[in-house]
């Protein structure tokens, strides 16, 4: 049995170029549409995109139902079936516009990859993200060690995540040029670094403390002093790896940026468990920093620096993104409003921070 139609691929290269120019989309999204595509291809037999029907959409709907996933051998989660469903309908949409298809794809046969209303809620739920307190990242960084070369390097790029709040796959690209301590800055140019969606934007540090801060430095002064790296060198080499006893092991940095940020969440995992932590990814620190901002800001201007500074040019991507009340701080609130009882100085207080914060929304709204 063949396992590809010449025709059908013609068509996904197509889309594909479609998708990266004209949608603009990552490449590792591309790539994830592109395997949805294909396991509906496979559900058909690789039959040709032009004798789509609606059965077809209808069998693949009933074959994620029944799917497991290969590492658990659990049930696919909702979120990833809802995903995969939608990526074949938009493409499914895409064909019906393009020649040779036309008159033999509508536009409306997309729906039929749309998932139940009850699976499509589960899917696309708000859950409460799960975030270390500014706290427990600099616990771990007390309990990083820092002799070695490559334990220096680990230790102060969890520091400038935290002071930055970059990317983990920014970081990886990071060359030393783009960090100048003097202004306490991080230029994140996407000619050079691997930005979110290749958007340049300049990161001062957060006032998370200097203890902090000298992490940075001190690694930066290693690396150009004592190393003698130089500009265009990586600001977090690649570790080095050599022959010892007939053995690879480690011989330390060479000078070679990271092609991708697995290091980097190795980095996190290993060092936060060694802490006695639960593993927080890199990401989870922008959560972390956009906590730490509602506490810190005192002005709607103050916020909206905030969010410029973690790369957000609308405030309410902050907000919605990383700004929902927890369930522990919800849980401190209840308590607050229940234990202070009506005609108190507390609540009066709370009725006037209510307001102040009601008043700020408003003003974000309208500058956004």
């Amino acid at each position: 049995m063949r396992k590809h139609h010449p025709k059908n691929e013609r068509i996904k290269r197509a889309y594909a170029l479609y998708l990266e120019e004209a949608k603009r989309m990552a490449p590792a999204s591309v790539d994830q549409a592109l395997a949805a595509i294909a396991a509906f291809e496979a559900s058909t037999s690789w039959r040709d995109f032009a004798r789509f029907h609606i059965e077809q959409a209808l069998k693949f709907k009933r074959q994620l139902e029944n799917a497991t996933n290969p590492t658990t051998g659990k049930p696919l989660a909702k979120a990833t079936t809802y995903s995969r469903l939608k990526a074949v309908g938009r493409f499914i949409h895409w064909l019906a516009g393009q020649p040779g298809y036309k008159s033999k794809i509508r536009y409306s046969d997309a729906d039929y990859f749309n998932p139940s209303a009850h699976d499509a809620r589960i899917a696309t739920a708000r859950r409460e993200q799960k975030a270390p307190s500014l706290d427990q990242v600099k616990h771990v960084l007390a309990t990083m060690p820092h002799a070695t070369d490559i334990e220096k390097r680990d230790r102060a790029l969890v520091a400038l995540i935290l002071l930055t709040g970059a990317r983990d796959d920014a970081v990886a690209s990071l060359s030393i040029k783009h960090l100048d301590l003097d202004r306490r800055r991080l230029d994140q140019d996407a000619r050079d670094v691997r930005t979110k969606n290749r958007k340049s934007f300049p990161t001062w540090f957060f006032p998370v403390g200097d203890d902090v801060e000298s992490v940075v430095a001190d690694w930066h002064a290693h690396l150009t002093q004592t190393l003698r790296f130089g500009p265009d060198d990586p600001l977090f080499p690649a570790t080095e790896m050599g022959l010892a006893g007939g053995k690879f092991a480690v011989a330390g940095l060479s000078h070679r940026h990271w092609t991708n940020a697995a290091p980097i969440r190795r980095v996190f995992k290993e060092h936060f468990e060694r802490a006695g932590l639960p593993y927080s990814n890199p990401h989870s620190l922008r959560k972390t920093l956009a906590r730490f901002g509602e506490k810190a800001c005192t002005s709607p201007e103050a916020f909206k620096a905030w969010s410029q500074n973690l790369g957000h040019e609308d405030v309410l991507t902050t907000f919605m993104s990383y700004g929902a009340v927890s369930h522990h701080r919800q849980e401190e609130i209840l308590q607050l409003l229940r234990t202070n009882g009506p005609g108190g100085t507390k609540q009066d207080q709370m009725g006037a921070e209510l307001e102040r914060i009601a008043n700020a929304l408003e003003a974000l709204n309208r500058s956004a």
